[in-house]
């Protein structure tokens, strides 16, 4: 066997010998696994990745770097990122100036070969600086293949990976051990480790205004919000319909996130008030589609490896169009749920007959488990921001 100093072992003992990168660590959490082929910046920001060690299939991972974290735009929203975690008046420079920023929110990272010597004229540091950064450990060298098909045949598992220095080398009986009882994620409120901790305010001059409901918000749609000339109220997950309403608001927002969605009980009777008593037009994305569902009196469930791809076939009900999409969830709504509700399924997920999207009978308010706001993949369904835009500004 060849000298490895990182390793991971599966709650059922299975062990992966690997070589670290990034951080020297040992974390736990939800081992789960992504196919796209490009875009990991963007995916190891996400925030709905909260929890997870993420295993990339794709065979050669950094291949173009990372680039600059502290580029932002004139509403102080990083360029290049899914996450921020910083409060929207700090600058750049205090930014920078922070030893472990917290903007990659995966637990860890695991790749079958990292590119050593990235090249693009925007990268900044490699993929192990950026990890070394971040504080977030790194596995290269692993078989991602064979750790793929055992989490689709499994479903997504717990487990630990531990990396160590150079020369070292992990316990792998005591991990054994460790494994048995890692804690799941899911259990814990993960909404509130990700979602903004106070309002913000994002002004546009004769847009809109939405309220958007951070459960852990990508930012390309917060972006493509502002790009649409909308002004934004950025509000916390938990944020009473009460607390919104006080911003007077055209419409509002409901972000994705991590997690399992029925633990947002906070979240899901916002809605429900804001929908059916306020009337107030919404939109949901990824996580927000099953909060809207649950919101609606529908259920969820917890699929049994998700869906975390940029190629993600959803067909639009209404039209027998279909959408390439991007996507990253663990959970589904129950589409046979949806028959006692005024709701009715939008979206179909080509593959697998999921729901991937709803719309209300009575009310204008819908929903897509996919995202359009991209970053990374097909921009193709984008046109449904759009037709939230033309809603909040009286049309159909």
């Amino acid at each position: 066997m060849k000298k490895f100093n990182a390793a991971i072992v599966l709650q059922d003992g299975t062990v992966f010998y690997g070589r670290s990168f990034g951080a020297i660590q040992k974390v736990s959490g939800e081992f789960v696994f992504n196919t796209g082929m490009v875009g990991y910046p963007e995916s190891l920001t996400d925030p709905s990745y909260q929890g997870q060690i993420l295993t990339f299939t794709y065979p050669l991972i950094g291949n173009y770097g990372v680039p600059d974290p502290d580029v932002r735009d004139k509403w102080n929203i990083l360029k290049y990122f899914e996450s921020d975690y910083i409060s929207p008046d700090r600058s750049p420079l205090e930014y920078s100036s922070l030893e472990h920023p917290d903007m990659i929110r995966t637990t860890g990272v695991v790749v079958h070969e990292l590119c050593k010597k990235p090249s693009h004229w925007e990268s900044k540091m490699s993929l192990d600086e950026w990890l070394k950064k971040e504080n977030i450990p790194g596995i290269e060298c692993v078989d991602t293949r064979e750790l793929t098909k055992k989490l689709r045949i499994h479903g997504v598992m717990l487990g630990i990976l531990q990396t160590c220095a150079e020369g070292d080398e992990p316990d792998i009986d005591e991990l054994r051990r460790e494994a048995k009882n890692v804690e799941d994620p899911n259990e814990r409120d993960l909404g509130k480790e990700v979602s903004i901790s106070e309002p913000a305010v994002y002004e546009n001059t004769g847009g809109p205004r939405i309220a958007l409901i951070d459960c852990g918000l990508k930012l390309n749609i917060l972006r493509n919000l502002l790009k649409r000339n909308a002004t934004i109220i950025r509000v916390p997950y938990d944020f009473s319909a009460e607390e919104i309403l006080e911003y007077n608001p055209d419409g509002f927002f409901i972000s994705n996130g991590p997690g399992d969605p029925a633990k947002y009980l906070k979240t899901i009777e916002t809605i429900r008030i804001l929908v059916e008593d306020e009337k107030l037009p919404l939109m949901g994305i990824c996580l927000g589609n099953q909060l809207f569902s649950l919101a609606m009196g529908g259920k969820t469930y917890k699929l049994k490896y998700g869906h975390r791809s940029q190629n993600q076939p959803c067909i639009d009900l209404e039209t027998g169009r279909c959408y390439i999409t991007t996507q990253n969830h663990g959970f589904a709504v129950d589409s046979k749920s949806l028959e006692n509700t005024r709701l009715k399924t939008w979206f179909l997920n080509a593959n697998d007959k999921t729901v991937e999207g709803t719309k209300h009978l009575d009310f204008k308010a819908f929903s897509v488990q996919f995202h359009p706001e991209h970053y990374p993949g097909p921009v193709d369904a984008e046109y449904l921001l759009d037709e939230y835009i033309k809603i909040l500004k009286g049309g159909s």
